[in-house]
Order: structure tokens, then sequence, then C-alpha cells
């Protein structure tokens, strides 16, 4: 079994900062790509930032220079460091990752269970 599980959330006054942990564990031969979706209430899912492992990134428009997705591979945990947070980046973040279980196995996507980031204005 492979698990997702994301910390870190909470309540915020605007203009803060929050650090979003996701820590995955199990069976796991190789983490590929990982991201952190955040969905709205009443709006779809939305991609936020993609890390893959070999370190490169990239973010969806709204949140470019405010936050910054990290991993740590040996310890399997990616990271989003949120800054000068506003009441739109409300919303509950999930993680996901492409995992491969073996040396012969394919990659399957997995996700986190969703931690809550609510942004006080």
């Amino acid at each position: 079994q492979v698990q997702l599980v994301e910390s870190g959330g909470g309540l915020v006054q605007a203009g803060g900062s929050l650090r979003l942990s996701c820590a995955a564990s199990g069976s796991i031969f190789n983490i590929y790509d990982m991201r952190w979706y955040r969905q709205a209430p009443g709006k779809q899912r939305e991609l936020v930032a993609t890390i893959t492992n070999g370190g490169s990134t990239n973010y969806e428009d709204s949140v470019k220079g405010r936050f910054t997705i990290s991993r740590d591979n040996p310890k399997k945990i990616v990271y989003l460091q949120m800054s000068s947070l506003k009441p739109e980046d409300t919303a509950v973040y999930y993680c996901n990752a492409d995992i491969s279980r073996g040396l012969l196995q394919s990659r399957h996507r997995y996700w986190g269970q969703g931690t809550q980031v609510t942004v006080s204005s």
C-alpha cells in the first residue's frame, strides 16, 4: 500500500504564511512528479504546483511569486510554502504523486486526503 498524508493547513490572516507538507509512505520504489492541487467550495480542483524528481517546478499563474514547491527525496516529502496569502487561496489542498512500487512496475497516481487552508480578510 502507498499513502500520502498532508499536514500544515489551518486558519491564517491575509498576508500571512503557511507551509504544507505531504509525506509518502508504504511500498515505494520511486517517486516521480509530485503536485499540489486545491479545491475551493463550488469550484473544480485545480493544479497549483508541480515538481519533478529532478527538482524542476511549475506554478499556476495566480500563485507565482507567492508559493514555492520543494521536495525532500530521501524523506519522501513534498512541501508547499505559501506566502502573501489571500482570501481567494482558501481551499482544501491535496497532494498527489506518481509512484512506482517496483523496478518493473508501472507508475500510478496517488492522492492524499487533503488539508484545509482558510485565509481570513
